[in-house]
């Protein structure tokens, strides 16, 4: 399994990024070709004093070539031009293949 993070640090307006965020920009993700599973907050919290990001996003593509070609497609560039609309915080998007665990 491949996974795409996107870290958002707090925007100008909160209540803005929110509201579009679950109205407008999921509906486009759920669009996307080849997502497996995705799942969202906006309660992070730190460790230790403020936490560095206001709302985090996790997506499940069967490998790193599925993700890309998701990312390729119109739906998927249609998402990523979204992303201007509500995160005035910016957003730091990482991937990274999924190692499970042993226990």
């Amino acid at each position: 399994m491949h996974k795409l993070m996107v870290l958002y640090p707090k925007p100008a307006d909160p209540d803005h990024f929110r509201h579009y965020y679950v109205t407008n920009h999921l509906p486009l993700v759920m669009e996307m070709p080849g997502l497996l599973a995705w799942r969202y907050s906006f309660d992070v919290a730190a460790a230790n004093g403020e936490p560095p990001y206001f709302a985090v996003f996790e997506a499940d593509f069967a490998d790193a070539a599925a993700m890309a070609a998701s990312q390729a497609s119109a739906q998927g560039r249609r998402a990523a031009a979204d992303v201007a609309n509500y995160a005035t915080g910016g957003a730091i998007v990482i991937h990274y293949p999924v190692q499970d665990g042993i226990g």
